[in-house]
Parts: structure tokens; C-alpha cells; sequence
């Protein structure tokens, strides 16, 4: 899926964050501008996940560069998640998986049928919500409880983005080879 490209300003930023917040935040903004603009061309319309992006890390990139420098690492990162986990599960309540903008535009998935299709989108748009709530909860009790160590949020981020990943990569290619939806045979 297409989709990862869409994450991957919060992935740069999840990189690039341990050796300094500030170009993190400024580089992670500049790849969500990209980011949006290529895919606006390539479909003229504004993805939730993209703009929701932009304008998270623009508005943090201006505030901590001018605003609040003094603002820590670890609520930067539980503005982000918290922040891309509402938008992303606000997706999910009105009933129009986030994916779905993505999964239009792959070939792989244009034959399928609707309720395979739809199905398919909301799985993948569900574990993305959950790994963003992990990493909230896990930069939230770092923000709020500054004796806990940001290694284990850190190491809850690796995992919940490597999970996340790998099923957009993985469980669509499965269901497609099944050729039914999950727990049909």
C-alpha cells in the first residue's frame, strides 16, 4: 500500500527525534509538505492523513522553534501521536477508514469486491489507531511522570510502527490470496 509513504514524515521524525528534536520536527514537516503535494497531484484531493500531518508538524516546528523551545521531546511525541490518533479514530467513527484514500489508488485492490474492499481498510486503519494510542499512552505517562525513562516509550514507538507496518504490508497481499474476507471460507 501507498500508505506508508503517508506515515512516513511521523516515521522520520520517530528517527531523527533521539539526535535532535528541532530538525526532527523541521525535516518531518518538509516531508509531510512533499508528501502532500505529490499525492495532490497525483489525485487532486487532500488526504486526511496528509494534511493532518502537515499541519501537526507545522504548527509544533513553529511553536517549539519560536514559541517554546523549552517544550521537552516527550510532549512533542504525545502532541503528535495523541494529536494523529484522534484524527486517525475520528476516521474510523464517521465510518471512512483513512487507508481507503490510498487503497483506491492501488491496482492491486481496484478489482475487489466492495465489502472485501471496505473490510480490508478498516482492519489496516484499526491497527494504525492502535499504534498510535500505544505510543500516546507510552509518551504520555513519560510526559506526565518524568521519573519513568523514555527508553520504554521509545521501545513501545519501535514496536507499534514495525507492527503497524508490516501488516499495511502484509495483510492485505493475504486477504487478497484467500480472495474472501477474514473468517470466511
Amino acid at each position: 500500500m501507498n500508505l506508508v509513504v503517508g506515515f512516513a514524515p511521523f516515521i522520520l521524525f520517530a528517527l531523527l527525534s533521539r539526535l535532535s528534536a528541532d530538525l526532527a520536527l523541521w525535516i518531518a514537516f518538509a516531508a509531510a509538505f512533499v508528501v502532500t503535494i505529490r499525492d495532490f497531484v497525483e489525485s487532486p484531493s487532500l488526504r486526511l492523513l496528509d494534511i493532518s500531518s502537515l499541519g501537526l508538524f507545522c504548527l509544533l516546528s513553529l511553536v517549539r522553534g519560536f514559541l517554546a523551545p523549552s517544550l521537552s521531546l516527550a510532549v512533542v511525541r504525545f502532541i503528535i501521536e495523541a494529536g494523529l490518533f484522534l484524527l486517525l479514530a475520528g476516521s474510523l467513527v464517521i465510518r471512512r477508514p483513512f487507508s481507503i484514500d490510498y487503497a483506491r489508488l492501488d491496482p492491486r485492490e481496484a478489482g475487489w469486491e466492495p465489502a472485501l474492499f471496505l473490510a480490508v481498510n478498516y482492519s489496516v486503519s484499526a491497527v494504525w489507531v492502535a499504534a498510535f494510542a500505544a505510543m500516546a499512552i507510552a509518551d504520555g505517562a513519560i510526559t506526565f511522570d518524568p521519573a519513568l525513562q523514555l527508553y520504554g516509550s521509545i521501545a513501545v514507538s519501535v514496536l507499534a510502527l514495525a507492527g503497524a507496518i508490516t501488516f499495511t504490508l502484509v495483510y492485505p497481499t493475504r486477504v487478497a490470496r484467500r480472495g474472501a474476507l477474514p473468517g470466511r471460507s
